[in-house]
């Protein structure tokens, strides 16, 4: 279950301002990660965590915890923008911010490929690095929609359960998955949707942990394209689906 800390320690490895050159700070957040993870892990049990549905329950604990700004916001924070111009800022953050982590993250995997004790945190490791990827990518899916007119409505465990279910099926959030019926949508199936996505992004993650400094720039690299990706993919979509829109322009 992912509570106040374990929240609290994503948000610190995702962080935005942390910029493109302070992997050091992720590094540290990272760092801080693995144990409150590896605990939890332990208390799952080793099935859970080898099928996939330790990570998968806090990637679902954790969504609704994720801060996102609405539209007056971010046209607040981005004056002088439009509403697409802006869109576009955002998923080259979080392109930005996701490579940065998978920087991070193989650059602390270097340090430790020395230290035969430390590689048994491998698993965890990664896991650390996918939460924090995740964190920025499903505040891009959210921010995309609050954006371009298309925002979920519910409470905001509701809500963040369409952003997560956009976020694992790369498209938009339907019309009509609005409200209460989201809590009958994400179940056992969307789970194991859910499930299958978390492992194959794992399996990209692995490039982090290649030894020395290799890992650092593979694990950037697949960070970067899949963020960039996702955010074009849903941009796309959501301009269509909001073509009758009236955009706000300079």
């Amino acid at each position: 279950m992912a509570d106040d800390e374990l929240a609290d320690l994503v948000a610190r490895a995702a962080a935005s301002e942390n910029g493109d050159g302070d992997r050091y700070s992720r590094q540290k957040a990272l760092a801080a990660l693995i144990p409150v993870l590896a605990r939890s892990a332990k208390a799952s049990g080793v099935r859970a965590v080898a099928a996939g549905r330790w990570l998968t329950d806090l990637i679902v604990e954790l969504a609704p915890r994720i801060a996102v700004r609405d539209i007056q916001t971010l046209r607040r924070q981005h004056t002088g923008h439009t509403d697409i111009e802006i869109a576009e800022r955002l998923i080259r953050q979080a392109t930005r911010t996701t490579a940065g982590i998978g920087a991070a993250a193989g650059g602390l995997a270097a340090v430790e490929f020395l230290s035969p004790p430390m590689l048994l945190a491998t698993p965890v490791q990664l896991a650390a690095e996918m939460l924090a990827v995740t964190a920025v990518e499903l505040k891009l899916v959210a921010e995309l929609h609050e954006l371009l007119g298309r925002p979920a409505a519910g409470t905001t465990s509701e809500r963040a359960s369409a952003y997560l279910m956009s976020w694992v099926r790369r498209r938009a959030i339907s019309p009509e998955l609005t409200g209460a019926g989201l809590s009958a949508v994400f179940g056992a199936a969307a789970k194991r949707e859910l499930r299958s996505q978390v492992l194959r992004r794992l399996g990209r993650s692995t490039t982090s942990l290649a030894p020395f400094l290799a890992g650092a720039v593979a694990g950037a690299e697949v960070n970067r394209r899949a963020t960039k990706a996702l955010g074009e993919t849903l941009l796309a979509e959501l301009r269509e689906l909001s073509k009758d829109r009236w955009f706000r322009q300079l």
